[in-house]
């Protein structure tokens, strides 16, 4: 069986926050629920639908250039020279955190709420909420 390939989106949603707990909100557009307090949001953002629909990727079958032609991530592509079909992926933007311990600069996937870290330098555990 065939699996599809995919490719990572260059063009990332806008990182917005609960109204009603100011914790962030999971990536994506449409209707998102808050992982923190259950608050249902509408999210929409036409600057970043638009930039999804004209987005340009590499076939990764064949390198050809192609116009992505769809507004939603995650997006089932087919490459018009090749016929190769492919999953257009959100991107996964990445935060940097801090340790309180060794000040090291940790980054990590960008994700709603609380996360428990050890810091390799220094081995330190601490908790993280966004």
């Amino acid at each position: 069986m065939d699996e599809r390939q995919e490719v990572e989106s260059s063009v990332e949603a806008p990182a917005l926050s609960c109204p009603r707990c100011k914790g962030m909100l999971p990536m994506g557009l449409g209707e998102v629920t808050c992982v923190l307090c259950d608050a249902r949001v509408r999210v929409d953002h036409p600057a970043t639908r638009r930039a999804w629909a004209e987005e340009k990727v590499a076939c990764p079958g064949c390198s050809k250039v192609l116009v992505a032609g769809v507004d939603d991530r995650p997006a089932l592509l087919r490459c018009g020279s090749c016929e190769v079909e492919f999953h257009l992926t959100p991107k996964q933007a990445k935060v940097e955190v801090a340790c309180p311990s060794c000040d090291r600069r940790l980054r990590m996937n960008r994700r709603p709420g609380r996360r428990e870290i050890t810091c390799p330098a220094c081995d330190t555990g601490f908790a993280v909420n966004f």
